[in-house]
């Protein structure tokens, strides 16, 4: 795995060992990056603060980063995948940018103070357990996620896509599929 454009790119990242964490394909990433950067929907997402929630290695956090972004929130709650994000961040060099926040996305503890409303956000929950809207109730009521901020959700390909919002841009890519809207 590594950071694919930006001012990161080429980066190594770090991978937990096991199954605990399902990292997304160097390809997704920048396939949905591209998207972000050129769709007329996304405007200046990359330009502001990210939220990675389900942070996994941080690749999410760590590409935005790398492209503009101004800060990344990294929220995961195994040990060992927590591990990984807080070694990606010092391989890349942005430990002054990044907060890593051990937790569950699913009950978050509140924001903190200049490290809250995200305007991007990541969500790449383990596939097949519906925590998308749980999680994304959770996150916004504690202050986590800005008003209208661009949601992406990573979910099995075969799960159904999150209701009551109007989805802005769907793709799949094998067994992951991507969606993005505004929160709001």
């Amino acid at each position: 795995m590594r950071i694919v454009a930006g001012s990161l790119r080429g980066r190594s990242l770090s991978m937990p060992e096991g199954d605990a964490t399902r990292p997304t394909a160097d390809r997704v990433r920048q396939a949905l990056f591209d998207m972000l950067r050129h769709a007329e929907w996304a405007e200046d997402a990359l330009d502001g603060p990210v939220l990675d929630a389900f942070a996994g290695t941080g690749a999410f956090g760590l590409e935005a980063l790398s492209r503009g972004a101004t800060r990344a929130t990294f929220i995961e709650r195994d040990r060992f995948a927590l591990a990984c994000v807080r070694a990606n961040v010092a391989t890349c060099g942005v430990e002054a940018q990044c907060l890593v926040v051990p937790g569950d996305a699913t009950r978050p503890s509140a924001a903190r103070d200049g490290w809250g409303a995200a305007g991007l956000v990541f969500l790449d929950p383990p596939y097949g357990g519906n925590l998308v809207a749980p999680s994304l109730a959770a996150l916004t009521a504690k202050g986590w996620i800005g008003p209208e901020a661009l949601i992406v959700a990573e979910v099995g390909a075969d799960e159904p896509a999150p209701t009551g919002i109007e989805m802005l841009a769907e793709r799949r890519h094998g067994a992951a599929r991507l969606c993005i809207w505004r929160a709001g």
